[in-house]
């Protein structure tokens, strides 16, 4: 995390300690029962650490892939949940002036996406389960995580 108790990114264990020995970081936020061990010294395992000197990131500008459009939606269906045979669906489509952003792409199963057509979904009279919305790095960390340690939530906004 960055001083201001913003995530930057995810590092390894060894990076922490490294960081926390050279005074670089604190460590706010430990694993229990996890210690790591060199030939004098014995170090709690860390889980987060905070940088003492505030970092200038730029900001993170999420690429517009399918592979995002998928991770951003849990490899699931919007409209039925499904987890098999995705595609990438319009809601609003090509055909009626349906542009490539994060609002209009969603995953769909190719069942839900041959029903809808070229249609609305209030025309084929398919829900939406979520609106789509741009997403913004944290939720990526969040994703590649896969289960989130009870500490995190309070620094990932959850």
């Amino acid at each position: 995390m960055n001083q201001n108790y913003e995530p930057i990114t995810i590092c390894n264990v060894k990076r922490a300690i490294v960081l926390t020995f050279l005074g670089k970081a604190e460590i706010i936020y430990t694993q229990v029962g996890k210690r790591v061990q060199s030939v004098y010294k014995s170090f709690d395992c860390p889980s987060i650490v905070r940088l003492s000197l505030f970092v200038r990131v730029p900001y993170k500008k999420i690429i517009l892939s399918r592979k995002n459009i998928l991770r951003r939606d849990n490899h699931k269906c919007l409209y039925c949940g499904s987890t098999v045979n995705l595609t990438v669906d319009h809601v609003i489509p090509k055909s009626r002036g349906g542009e490539d952003s994060w609002e209009n792409l969603v995953t769909a199963c190719i069942k839900c996406n041959n029903k809808k057509g070229s249609r609305t979904p209030e025309e084929a009279k398919m829900v939406l389960k979520v609106t789509p919305k741009k997403p913004s790095h944290i939720t990526f960390i969040k994703n590649f995580l896969g289960s989130i340690d009870d500490g995190w939530k309070p620094y990932l906004y959850m």
